[in-house]
């Protein structure tokens, strides 16, 4: 990751594949509420959400803890239990609606479909087998091949994600491996049966700098020669800056701003999203003061009224009638393709960010 994503993410922007207007959405969310009932009432973990993504895209969806990233992210995967989950609205994946699907067909989905790479592989990896078994046991679930067959693709697969010596890899048990090297084998595990739709939930969280960096440009390079389409779900601007091509910014688990990377980064139009790009510290240079975000995210049991983000918010003041206290604003298109949205009150928040927010970034 370059020294110059930390320092500053909203000025990165690199080549990006040019949008088509005949591009097709593989992976589809419309109007997603994911709600948990407990006894001490309703959590509302997903509020709403909609979002399209097409394939050879990656979409980053970033926020604070508690803002219903992997909250949305299982539900596409159906891992949440139906017994103690209210779910509503719709999710498609390559054209197949998840929501209300068997597990017997969410089976033929997950792995085929789409493939999932948790944050921490070290509890995701069976302690008491190979790696090589539990990426065999993958593929052969989704394809009549013997276990001879089996064995050579997960030999592949451990090659393809920079595993050395990957045949005698393959009989070693997950604690005999390294971080960075269990989380290769957690995306060898992931993309053995091609999927098209690959979430990653955090995947470099828990990795130094160095093979944080090599894990990213793992995925970016899978994902060019796979085709698929990619959520990345982080809390971490300068990796967005990195690997992503939209932006989907979550608070209170709803979504506050959506769109390309560079504009979300260069000119953001919610007041959260700038407090996200005022917390990021300077790693060179003047570093200056940080800024961050005051007071924490509510209670998804008791939301605040109107805007949820206003008791943290500095201009909600600016804003008249109260509206911010008292109405909760739409996630509304602020341009002609719709291709960028926002949720704020706030009148031409982009000339307040340039004027006042901007000048006092790192």
């Amino acid at each position: 990751m370059s020294e110059q994503t930390i320092r500053a993410p909203q000025t990165v922007v690199r080549e990006r594949r040019a949008r088509s207007e005949n591009e097709e959405a593989y992976l589809e969310v419309t109007d997603l509420h994911v709600h948990f009932p407990t006894a001490d009432g309703l959590v509302q973990a997903v509020q709403g959400l909609t979002y399209a993504l097409p394939l050879r895209r990656t979409l980053a969806i970033v926020g604070e803890s508690g803002s219903g990233k992997s909250v949305s992210s299982m539900a596409v995967m159906g891992l949440h239990d139906r017994a103690s989950t209210r779910m509503s609205g719709s999710i498609k994946v390559g054209g197949r609606e998840i929501v209300g699907m068997s597990e017997e067909e969410l089976r033929t989905v997950r792995g085929a479909q789409a493939a999932m790479i948790f944050q921490d592989p070290q509890s995701s990896l069976h302690p008491f087998f190979t790696i090589g078994d539990q990426i065999m046991e993958s593929y052969r679930a989704h394809n009549k091949v013997s276990k001879r067959a089996a064995k050579a693709r997960a030999i592949e697969m451990l090659a393809r994600v920079g595993i050395p010596n990957p045949s005698r890899r393959i009989g070693q048990y997950p604690h005999e491996f390294s971080g960075g090297m269990r989380q290769r084998a957690m995306i060898a595990m992931a993309l053995v049966n091609d999927p098209k739709l690959l979430i990653a939930d955090e995947p470099t969280t828990a990795l130094d700098v160095t093979v944080q960096a090599q894990i990213l440009d793992l995925i970016a390079d899978l994902q060019r020669d796979f085709g698929s389409a990619v959520v990345f779900i982080t809390h971490d601007l300068g990796v967005v800056a990195e690997i992503a091509d939209d932006i989907l910014v979550m608070y209170a688990g709803s979504a506050v701003e959506h769109g390309p990377v560079d504009k979300i980064l260069g000119t953001p139009l919610m007041p959260y999203t700038w407090g996200l790009l005022e917390s990021i510290p300077a790693v060179s240079g003047n570093p200056g003061p940080l800024h961050p975000i005051p007071g924490s995210p509510p209670s998804l049991l008791a939301m605040p009224s109107g805007c949820a983000f206003h008791p943290r918010c500095e201009f909600r003041d600016r804003v008249p009638n109260d509206l911010c206290r008292t109405l909760k604003p739409e996630l509304i298109p602020r341009t002609a393709d719709m291709a960028r949205s926002s949720r704020c009150h706030l009148k031409d928040p982009d000339k307040v960010f340039e004027t006042e927010v901007l000048p006092r970034l790192p």
